[in-house]
């Protein structure tokens, strides 16, 4: 008898603890981008080699109700931060393709995301939303893995810019021949906050 009422209290906890997992779930909450942890990579395919270069986040901030799958806010990029390694390269890339002077920061404002969210541990997303480059907007569904850890996160999205079909210069030149497409990964981390 004493093991049937132990074990039926062992199932009520469990089972309190499921629940405050999912109401956590539930609830409306807000992604703060950190920095110092987040950072965009891009690969940009060439003749006889690829080029692999950076850019650095400047700010973020991400709100999610996983009941609806709205969400909202912004992650700004510094354009003008891309690196590739390479001096007269990236001077290049600055002055003839991002004309980044003119066009400082890459954005990406969600509006949706589709998926199951967990309340502790990895999560893979779909997250929609415009993604601003060059001046222009462009519509984006972006695969995004996400992991919490307590109130800390770190998330990782992969996806594909046709920065020539955006309007932007290719810089392929005679001897030189360039991909149109430029993969990008975005890796980010911060805290979060419900109810915000």
């Amino acid at each position: 008898m004493i093991g049937y009422w132990r074990m039926r209290w062992t199932t009520s906890i469990v089972n309190a603890l499921l629940l405050v997992g999912t109401s956590a779930a539930a609830q409306e909450f807000t992604l703060h981008l950190d920095p110092g942890q987040s950072k965009a990579a891009f690969t940009l395919t060439a003749t006889a080699h690829t080029v692999h270069g950076t850019f650095n986040l400047k700010s973020g901030e991400v709100h999610f109700d996983p009941a609806s799958g709205k969400a909202g806010g912004e992650i700004v990029f510094d354009a003008t931060s891309g690196q590739t390694g390479n001096q007269s390269r990236d001077h290049k890339m600055h002055k003839d393709v991002l004309q980044s002077a003119q066009y400082p920061e890459a954005t990406f404002r969600p509006d949706h995301a589709e998926g199951t969210l967990a309340p502790q541990g990895e999560s893979t997303l779909k997250v929609h939303g415009s993604f601003g480059i060059h001046g222009s907007e462009h519509e984006l569904t972006v695969p995004v893995q996400l992991n919490f850890t307590g109130d800390k996160w770190n998330a990782t999205a992969r996806f594909v810019i046709p920065y020539v079909t955006w309007g932007m210069r290719s810089p392929s030149s005679f001897f030189l021949r360039v991909g149109d497409t430029v993969d990008i990964e975005l890796r980010c981390a911060g805290t979060m906050a419900e109810g915000e």
